[in-house]
């Protein structure tokens, strides 16, 4: 019994890790995070490409974006400069492209 709610809990804090689905907010103070959508590849922390579909938002740099708060694992403020950002992200053109450059920022995914 204990090996099987150990199993749980490591499939459960999985999943959670990968998941990408985002809710964006009008004000900085309801935000988790605070993003910067940076112009060069290389001023990046992540590297995201935004999907059409919930169920493709499993990795990290895949973020799909949910209607409603409550559906969402981290609400984000996009904020006008890069220092007032805890993570800088730039958009990628293809899915397979998606991920981390500054892997020291993972945990405000998670």
């Amino acid at each position: 019994m204990k090996k099987l709610t150990t199993l749980l809990i490591i499939a459960l804090v999985t999943t959670t890790a990968w998941s990408q689905k985002i809710y964006k907010v009008g004000y900085e103070s309801q935000a988790d995070l605070k993003v910067y959508v940076v112009e060069y590849e290389s001023q990046a922390d992540l590297k995201v490409y935004f999907v059409d579909y919930e169920s493709k938002a499993t990795e990290d740099g895949l973020w799909f974006f949910v209607e409603y708060e409550s559906q969402a694992d981290k609400k984000v403020y996009f904020v006008e400069y890069d220092s007032q950002a805890n993570l800088k992200i730039y958009k990628v053109e293809y899915e397979s492209q998606a991920g981390w450059r500054n892997k020291e920022k993972q945990h405000l995914l998670l």
